[in-house]
């Protein structure tokens, strides 16, 4: 395994409470939580505790491919950060709150199986979806 963390991050222009709220709540999740346009999150569930089970389905809308994300939180500091993991990868999510702005910095483990710039590509296009659906939401 690759010992680098993998960064990405945006500035979300709302408060640091709705930016966790439509970051963490399964109503959210499924209207941003895709890559690309030809998929989807049809299914997500959040028990937010440590211990607690993330899991989010993502499939390609033509039915083709699919795949359940699935992870167990590790740390969890309300409104601020948390930390989960998955397979043998642990991810962390940072909020820094400017007050009308919010900065939002993931670092997680990469994979083997992609290269790097295709990981960070994919991650940053499913955070910039965030970004969009917070902000006209």
């Amino acid at each position: 395994m690759n010992n680098s963390k993998i960064t990405i991050s945006a500035i979300i222009n709302a408060p640091v409470e709705k930016v966790w709220d439509s970051y963490t709540n399964p109503k959210h999740i499924v209207n941003w939580n895709f890559a690309d346009p030809s998929w989807h999150c049809p299914k997500a569930e959040n028990d937010m505790h440590v211990g607690g089970i993330f899991n989010a389905r993502m499939e390609a809308k033509d039915g083709s491919f699919g795949f359940d994300f699935k992870a167990i939180y590790s740390e969890i500091n309300e409104g601020k950060n948390f930390t989960y993991g998955f397979d043998d990868r642990m991810v962390n999510v940072n909020f820094t709150s400017t007050g009308t702005q919010t900065e939002v910095v993931i670092m997680f483990d990469p994979e083997n199986e992609n290269p790097i710039e295709m990981q960070q590509a994919g991650w940053q296009s499913i955070l910039n979806n965030f970004k969009s659906y917070t902000e006209n939401n």
